[in-house]
């Protein structure tokens, strides 16, 4: 059986972590910065978890190497 290929942009925005969950940096960092509160920015800096059970389907799909 042939090898499966990974997407490469799926590859370079989303993660799987060791137990199967896919994460993401969350968006909303790159600039106008000075107009978001400081809380804001800090709960920024944290990365995110896809929650649906159709969409996590199909990442894994296009990571199959993970």
């Amino acid at each position: 059986m042939p090898k499966l290929k990974t997407k490469k942009g799926v590859a370079k925005r989303l993660r799987l972590t060791k137990g199967g969950k896919i994460k993401y940096p969350t968006c909303g960092k790159s600039h106008l910065l000075s107009g978001k509160t400081s809380k804001r920015l800090r709960h920024l800096r944290r990365h995110k978890i896809v929650e649906g059970k159709k969409d996590i389907k199909y990442i894994k799909r296009m990571l199959p190497y993970g």
